[in-house]
């Protein structure tokens, strides 16, 4: 039985995600939307192939524990073409063609910090680091973009921000894009730093995403906070 489907499908089981995570979470695996979420889950996986596959839809949180993190990137929703999404926001498989969001932000990286694009678009060596890569929706049916939009997900992931709000200080949390900058109201700003811009999207990256400088701003806040910058290459 796949990770994810033993985590979605018996509410008396308790949830089989990384420990820290869990111990912040697990109610919420209790409320009647997860229910509802579960249920709708088993539905479309019996109609449509679902991304990413059961056993990757909670990878950013075993990648990134909640005492781990130190940025949270937010996206939308997965990827939705076959063999592209893995659980992590904006990242693909290697051996995927980066989508157009993810060669504006490395093009983004190498005007700020000099770094040239890698040669292909994983990015668990950042979520390594502790850069919590959340998706506000964890899965998606194949070709259907949104198709698991207003489903229960958001408010998931909607507390897991709650929780690094309240739980953790100093860090940044990016929100590129409307949909994303809608959830600077839930994070305390004295508390934390929150870079917004446009989406990297070709649609809307020349309106604030180029040359916002985010990826050298958040490493100048982790220095001055006395950890480690986020190494923003990416091993071959």
């Amino acid at each position: 039985m796949e990770a994810t489907e033993s985590l979605m499908s018996e509410p008396a089981k308790r949830p089989q995600l990384e420990p820290s995570w869990l111990e912040a979470l697990e109610p919420e695996f209790r409320m009647p939307y997860m229910v509802a979420l579960r249920a709708f889950l088993r539905e479309e996986k019996k109609r449509y192939r679902v991304y990413p596959p059961g056993k990757e839809m909670f990878r950013a949180f075993w990648l990134t524990p909640l005492d781990t993190v130190r940025v949270v990137i937010l996206g939308q929703d997965p990827y939705h073409g076959a063999g592209q999404a893995h659980g992590l926001c904006f990242s693909v498989r290697k051996g995927v063609r980066p989508p157009p969001s993810l060669q504006n932000i490395f093009r983004e990286i190498h005007a700020d910090l000099g770094i040239e694009a890698p040669a292909h678009g994983e990015l668990t060596h950042w979520a390594e680091q502790g850069v919590l890569m959340l998706n506000t929706v964890l899965s998606v049916r194949h070709r259907a973009a949104n198709s698991h939009r207003d489903r229960g997900w958001e408010r998931f992931t909607d507390r897991v921000i709650e929780e690094l709000n309240a739980r953790r200080t100093g860090l940044v949390f990016v929100l590129w894009g409307a949909a994303a900058g809608k959830k600077a109201q839930m994070i305390d700003s004295s508390r934390h730093l929150i870079l917004r811009s446009s989406h990297p999207s070709p649609y809307s990256v020349e309106r604030g995403f180029s040359g916002c400088k985010h990826f050298s701003t958040i490493n100048t806040h982790l220095t001055g906070l006395g950890q480690e910058p986020i190494d923003w290459s990416l091993p071959a």
